[in-house]
């Protein structure tokens, strides 16, 4: 690994204990690696250079544990992290592995699995401001259905407002420096899940009683299943003051959620992705939601995470790069890039009317022959990615 990819805590890589500690299992094959204690994945990923790790409260601590258990298992976490000088930047709750989710926690049919998720919530919450986080992301893998008469879904969306509303108020109340972050996906493992993309999640969060306490969680895979731009999507997400956390993956089209290590899958995506952070001067953790293959021992899956980091250094590199290029600036004034951040009515109505050379002496024929310029716009961006300029 040459010297200038090497990740420091100063790039704010950061890693979900699920992400390495995966054992391999899928639904037509059983673990190929054994179960990885918490502390080990801390003292690995610090090694590496990451800079924080994240965890849904199963992944910390098992199912079922006693308030004893419980402590134990966080005492060897934050001492692990004390010993490393990882932060913990995110906190998520597992409401989708123990059967008692089946149909959704927070939109579940059944009131008292309902209310079991808000406990099971409300706690977690309560260990995310004691680590320090700043973030709450919300999943909801099995808030949906696979049939139309099985779920409401105006009833369900209520439902699902009526927990935000109650934990916006839960974290107001205690005074926590805590927001939350709604992550979307489109289906898998239900067969449609509420709040699909990050537009859908966007408008969700307007109808909110506390707006101001909620943003998105993207995630490359999941807005890539459904067909969509991935970076279009956070570029929204950032006009909006919404991007408040991201996962970063590789993912191959419209198929089934592939985790792939950051970099691989569509790289042209994972190229205007880093190069939209980076000149927004997004401030968040670079988050790595992936799952090394099962096919890896774990000098697999410690090459993979390696790899999420090294591939967002190189593409940063590159995208720097490309925007540092005399003959790229001179590329996109061809390609009129800096007349779009012109206002196009700042004048006001009465002199758009009056202005003659915006209608009635336009010529629309000579605007219409004019070219873009992108096809060479382009190809400098592929050079660059390709490392030939």
């Amino acid at each position: 690994m040459t010297e200038r990819f090497t990740p420091t805590p100063a790039d704010k890589f950061s890693f979900g204990l699920w992400t390495v500690g995966w054992q391999g299992r899928d639904p037509f094959g059983d673990a190929t690696r054994r179960a990885l204690d918490p502390v080990e994945s801390v003292q690995r990923l610090a090694e590496l250079g990451a800079y924080g790790v994240t965890f849904h409260d199963d992944d910390l601590i098992p199912f079922g544990s006693s308030d004893a258990e419980r402590e134990a298992h966080i005492k060897r976490f934050r001492q692990a992290l004390d010993a490393t000088g990882l932060v913990v930047p995110m906190v998520t709750t597992n409401l989708f592995t123990h059967p008692v989710f089946k149909d959704g926690a927070f939109t579940a049919n059944d009131r008292d699995v309902r209310r079991f998720a808000l406990r099971k919530t409300l706690r977690n919450i309560d260990l995310a401001a004691e680590l320090g986080a700043k973030t709450f992301v919300a999943w909801g893998g099995r808030e949906g259905a696979e049939s139309g008469a099985a779920k409401d879904v105006r009833l369900a969306l209520e439902r699902m407002k009526e927990a935000f509303d109650l934990f916006g108020a839960y974290v107001t109340e205690q005074g926590y420096d805590l927001r939350f972050a709604i992550e979307p996906k489109p289906n898998e493992p239900r067969g449609d899940i509420l709040l699909p993309t990050v537009g859908h999640a966007l408008a969700f969060i307007e109808r909110l009683e506390r707006p101001e306490l909620y943003g998105v969680n993207p995630e490359v895979g999941h807005e890539q299943m459904a067909g969509l731009n991935f970076p279009h999507s956070i570029a929204q997400a950032l006009w909006s003051g919404k991007l408040f956390h991201i996962d970063l993956n590789g993912q191959n089209g419209i198929k089934y959620d592939q985790d792939l290590r950051f970099g691989a899958g569509d790289l042209r995506a994972a190229f205007w992705l880093v190069d939209l952070l980076e000149t927004a001067g997004w401030d968040g953790s670079r988050h790595f939601d992936f799952k090394p293959p099962r096919t890896e021992d774990f000098n697999g899956v410690w090459a993979s995470a390696a790899g999420c980091m090294r591939n967002y250094l190189i593409l940063k590199e590159r995208a720097a790069a490309f925007r540092a290029d005399p003959v790229v600036q001179e590329a996109l004034r061809a390609s009129r890039l800096d007349e779009l951040a012109l206002p196009t009515a700042a004048d006001g109505v009465a002199a758009l009317l009056a202005d003659r050379s915006a209608y009635e002496d336009f010529d629309a024929e000579a605007a219409a022959s004019r070219g873009m310029a992108f096809e060479q716009l382009d190809q400098l961006a592929m050079d660059h990615l390709l490392g030939v300029r």
